[in-house]
């Protein structure tokens, strides 16, 4: 897939206000799983002890999900996510090291806010 290899063209896209708005808007329909890696990946991106090429690959994968058109449109329904999902699954891949366990406390108490009384399992092996 050409994104994932592609970062500085995406990366331009993310902004925090544009991050936190988009998800607050789809996070239902875009599902628990796409939700729970872009918080892994926002909150991996904000640690400053994150080198900066690791940055690079997670800014490029976030401003992909915030990319208005994608290789398939988000409106589609149950496929819409995919791409972005396979972009956020490579970038985390490829800084899985940096996620800590304060990470995944943060993500987790915000996906908490959108999908109350989610079951670690519908995010197991993330």
């Amino acid at each position: 897939m050409e994104v994932l290899g592609n970062y500085d063209k995406y990366k331009k896209y993310f902004s925090d206000d544009q991050f936190w708005g988009k998800l607050k808007k789809v996070a239902r329909k875009a599902g628990i799983k796409v939700v729970y890696v872009a918080l892994l990946l926002y909150y991996v991106v904000r640690n400053p002890a994150t080198p900066r090429a690791d940055r690079t690959k997670i800014l490029g994968a976030l401003g992909y999900l915030l990319l208005p058109t994608d290789l398939i449109p988000d409106l589609l329904p149950m496929v819409g996510y995919t791409d972005d999902l396979a972009a956020m699954m490579w970038a985390l891949y490829s800084v899985a090291k940096n996620v800590t366990p304060e990470v995944k406390i943060q993500a987790r108490e915000k996906l908490g806010e959108w999908f109350r009384n989610y079951d670690d399992s519908d995010i197991e092996g993330l």
